[in-house]
């Protein structure tokens, strides 16, 4: 559906727009052709990316900013009334997210601002703009960041790991829901690998040799939407795509043969872990 929204224009909404992932989205969405509205908080990062996204978009094209805090309901609904205002919306990618600590039974205030900011932004995306991208009757796509800790989901961050498989979740089921109503809206699941954005720019100032550029993982995903793939998982420098495959069927085994949980990283599974990996064979 991404080569038919292309073709008849419009506007591209990127939450979490002003760095990492979701700036190098709205760059390449502009080099396309489509007019561009950036969200993001407001500040001089907001400003910059949107003067860098006008620097590369067509003169006819739309490119303005809307300072947007996506945990709040409202904003974001008044974000969708502005981007109405300038035109059709082609794009919809709910990408704004943060990564902060959490435990299971600690950091509570943590897991509220991850629920709130990460699963709820991309509630309120959809519900802010997919009445009218429906009613609209015309090719579009929605794009979901989710995380491949919301599909492994590794220990380590269980707050985080939450709001991705929620994420995952919401996606599947708009994506059918839409199917079911035959409206000309595709949904992606967009899952990148080890990518240097501003999320881990303070643990890794300068990027780490297993990691991509933004830049890269976008061109990855945008060649996979154009496909019309619905699961888009990214590699990077360190894990191909064979590997995250492995991962997965691995963390799909422990409930079909009932393992202990997470048993990836269980001292008694580690081995046959290993060789099952070793292997390169999903089953």
């Amino acid at each position: 559906m991404f080569k038919e929204a292309l073709e008849l224009g419009g506007l591209a909404v990127v939450t979490g727009a002003a760095s990492g992932v979701g700036k190098a989205s709205a760059l390449r969405f502009a080099q396309q052709g489509l007019g561009v509205v950036l969200a993001d908080l407001p500040g001089p990062r907001l400003e910059q990316a949107v003067k860098d996204v006008s620097a590369v978009a067509s003169s006819s094209a739309s490119v303005f900013g809307v300072p947007t805090d996506v945990s709040d309901e409202s904003q974001v609904k008044t974000l969708a009334d502005k981007a109405f205002e300038a035109g059709d919306v082609a794009v919809l990618m709910n990408n704004a997210g943060i990564e902060i600590p959490s435990s299971s039974w600690g950091e509570m205030e943590n897991w509220r601002k991850l629920i709130s900011v990460n699963l709820f932004g991309v509630i309120h995306g959809v519900h802010a703009f997919l009445p009218r991208m429906v009613d609209a009757n015309r090719p579009a796509v929605v794009i979901n960041t989710g995380s491949k800790q919301g599909i492994t989901t590794p220990p380590g961050n269980p707050a985080y790991n939450t709001t991705k498989a929620g994420i995952k979740v919401i996606s599947e089921q708009l994506s059918h829901e839409l199917r079911e109503a035959n409206a000309p809206i595709s949904v992606h699941l967009f899952v990148p690998g080890f990518t240097h954005t501003g999320i881990n720019m303070a643990q890794y100032p300068e990027k780490p040799t297993d990691a991509w550029t933004s830049e890269q993982t976008v061109d990855y995903f945008l060649q996979r939407m154009a496909e019309d793939d619905f699961y888009i998982l990214c590699p990077d420098n360190a894990v191909d795509s064979n590997t995250d495959k492995l991962r997965i069927a691995w963390a799909a085994g422990d409930l079909i043969e009932n393992r202990p949980a997470l048993s990836r990283w269980h001292p008694d599974y580690s081995e046959k872990f290993a060789s099952f990996q070793k292997s390169g064979k999903i089953r």
